[in-house]
């Protein structure tokens, strides 16, 4: 998940205590738990038609994938994901901002 991110050229730093990548806005994110690992998209609710695990609830986009002991991501589908995520943030612009 972490190769796919870094070679996606977003920007990484830690913020809010977990890996975060970002353009103008936050992207994506890992985060180490110490039962699971989160591999989350700011824009992840619309990225379920290639990823239907991503969860998110509320009024905001985010979505994660909740990966536990034994399961397993491809490096293709990680590649994928953030593909997605990047080109959503470069049609839709910096996630912080509004837009009406």
């Amino acid at each position: 998940m972490r190769a796919a991110a870094r070679d996606s050229g977003a920007r990484e730093q830690i913020k809010w205590g977990h890996i975060v990548y970002l353009t103008a806005g936050p992207v994506m994110l890992i985060r180490a738990e110490d039962d699971r690992v989160l591999f989350g998209f700011w824009r992840g609710k619309r990225m379920r038609h290639l990823e239907p695990g991503l969860k998110g609830d509320g009024k905001y986009e985010l979505g994660t994938l909740d990966l536990r002991e034994g399961d397993d991501i491809s490096v293709d589908h990680a590649r994928a994901l953030v593909a997605e995520a990047m080109r959503l943030d470069a049609e839709l612009g910096d996630t912080t901002r509004r837009t009406a």
